[in-house]
């Protein structure tokens, strides 16, 4: 099962060329991960369409849990033009290990057209880390529980 997470494109995401900058794309998915993982104080969210059972991190300041990426691999497969319908990022969980999580992405198209367009897959490893000590820790009950529904095969990438 994936997380589908709309994001609008602004007109400074694009570059000279007319197409999603690429350092811009990581702002990107890093939108898409935070709508659907961390919680949200509202009591009804319009921002995200997630779900709420996924969104189990306080990303607030002061969060006893920091989350920080390890790593970071992105493929981009096609430019993406501007678009005014938001374009369809899909989120699943590739691993999920003891301290960390492979999120990973796909990039589509606006969603509800006939023939949406993957412009990039991509795969963030992020280490959840205690704030106090600054040292990682476990995926704890209910986190494992909100993000176990979405674990998935993990992204296979062309080159290596």
């Amino acid at each position: 099962m994936r997380l589908h997470v709309p994001i609008r494109l602004r007109w400074s995401d694009l570059d000279a060329y007319a197409h999603v900058n690429n350092a811009e794309m990581l702002r990107l998915l890093e939108e898409a991960r935070i709508q659907a993982f961390w919680s949200n104080d509202e009591p009804e969210s319009t921002a995200s369409t997630a779900g709420e059972s996924t969104a189990v991190l306080d990303g607030r300041p002061g969060a006893a849990t920091l989350t920080l990426i390890a790593r970071l691999e992105i493929e981009y497969l096609a430019p993406i033009p501007y678009l005014r319908s938001p374009i369809d990022i899909q989120l699943w969980i590739g691993k999920l290990g003891g301290a960390s999580l492979d999120v990973c992405y796909e990039v589509y198209g606006p969603a509800g057209q006939d023939s949406a367009r993957l412009y990039a897959r991509a795969t963030t490893t992020i280490v959840l880390v205690d704030a106090a000590t600054e040292r990682p820790r476990k995926i704890n009950e209910l986190e494992r529980a909100a993000w176990t529904p979405y674990l998935e095969p993990a992204i296979t990438f062309t080159r290596k």
